[in-house]
């Protein structure tokens, strides 16, 4: 499999992942733990696993003139994404936030081209439009969501974490470029543990872990391993194949997936036509976005 394959391969297992964290982190916040100590035990985590692998695999050295860019993107890459992001989700439902979630790519393509000066073609906006619409039909029908004053913070907060996600995908591609996966990950994660052990620490003391059930235990280990180590290696590795339109483009494929989910280990969901339909339109926007169609060659 080349690397190309290999890149959309592991989009496919980061937006599988994130399909099932909305409702997993959901069950464990506020319950049993605080959306900033949940933060705090993520990144704590996630960076001696990045540190461990990185130390005993890995022998790469880091020029110090990119700590400073590192250190930016551990601002935008852990602490106001997963700060915002659940102490967003603590406060309304996991439904608001996976519609927000939609305008992660329309944001990303916007920046990539601020930045990156990556080419918004029209080929491009019908992918990502594409991809929205079969997102939005997924979402929308029959389910109970409701934006209002009892959730417009908790929206407002997952919506500037969507924006902070988009800077960091777009921020970090060069540095893919110039280093190791785990190179970048290990230090972004020192620095976004920095950031938010302020706001995680008094919060952490509070926990009774004593109260956990194997449920909650289960679900803490997902947030960590899968959704935090798991899902920022393979984001992460992409990035060095693909650009960050195509990185962003597969989150419309959690809903579908988290469908997929429901219907083959749960057994609490049926797909039908609208489904199927959303599923088509989701897929075709991706394959705009990730594989530009060729010109055909004029015939004199």
């Amino acid at each position: 499999m080349n690397k190309t394959l290999q890149a959309h391969f592991s989009l496919i297992l980061v937006n599988v992942i994130y399909a099932a964290n909305f409702s997993i982190a959901k069950e464990v916040m506020p319950s049993h733990i605080q959306p900033f100590a949940f933060v705090l035990m993520r990144v704590v985590s996630a960076l001696i696993l990045f540190w461990l692998v990185s130390t005993f695999f890995i022998k790469e050295k880091v020029d110090k003139k990119d700590l400073p860019y590192m250190a930016m993107l551990g601002v935008f890459g852990v602490a106001l994404n997963q700060l915002l992001f659940l102490k967003g989700l603590s406060i309304t439902r996991p439904i608001n936030g996976a519609i927000i979630m939609t305008s992660n790519p329309i944001i990303v393509i916007i920046i990539a081209a601020i930045f990156l000066k990556e080419k918004i073609s029209p080929q491009k906006m019908i992918g990502i439009i594409s991809g929205a619409v079969g997102a939005l039909i997924m979402l929308l029908y029959g389910k109970n969501f409701a934006f209002g004053s009892d959730t417009i913070l908790g929206d407002m907060l997952i919506l500037i974490n969507s924006f902070s996600w988009a800077l960091y995908i777009v921020l970090a591609k060069p540095l893919m470029k110039k280093y190791n996966t785990f190179t970048v990950v290990k230090w972004v994660f020192l620095f976004g543990f920095l950031y938010v052990l302020p706001f995680g620490f008094s919060e952490f003391q509070q926990i009774d872990f004593a109260s956990f059930s194997p449920v909650i235990w289960r679900d803490v280990l997902f947030v960590i391993i899968a959704t935090t180590f798991f899902a920022y290696i393979f984001n992460t590795y992409a990035l060095r194949a693909l650009s960050p339109s195509v990185v962003s483009i597969y989150i419309y494929l959690q809903p579908f997936l988290a469908t997929l989910i429901a219907v083959y280990i749960y057994k609490n969901d049926e797909l039908d036509f609208r489904k199927i339909t959303a599923a088509v339109l989701i897929v075709f926007g991706v394959y705009l976005v990730s594989f530009p169609l060729k010109k055909l060659k004029k015939i004199d």
